[in-house]
């Protein structure tokens, strides 16, 4: 998820987050949670250093915060893998890259 991708455009605020895949012209939009997990991994944190900052933040069981943000950037990650045609290709001929 840490992995920059060039077609992808964030703006974030105290709102959440718009992802816009500019090869696609699709926008993602994320609530502030979602928008505080995303600039988080985009920062190349660590999802135990993730998971420990919003329990500590939101006050909630870091147990139930991890299977949260797991759950989360697992969507995350499907979904703009999804409207990235090139990695797309790739995985369907079973390449991968070091962050895939």
């Amino acid at each position: 998820m840490s992995e920059k991708s060039e077609h992808l455009r964030t703006v974030i605020n105290n709102d959440g987050a718009a992802i816009l895949d500019v090869d696609r012209g699709v926008i993602t939009t994320l609530n502030a949670t979602g928008a505080f997990v995303w600039e988080r991994l985009q920062r190349n944190a660590t999802l135990d250093s993730v998971v420990a900052d919003l329990a500590q933040e939101s006050g909630q069981d870091p147990v139930i915060v991890r299977r949260d943000v797991t759950d989360f950037a697992r969507q995350l990650e499907e979904s703009l893998s999804a409207s990235n045609p090139h990695k797309r290709s790739q995985e369907s001929r079973g390449v991968h890259h070091g962050n895939d």
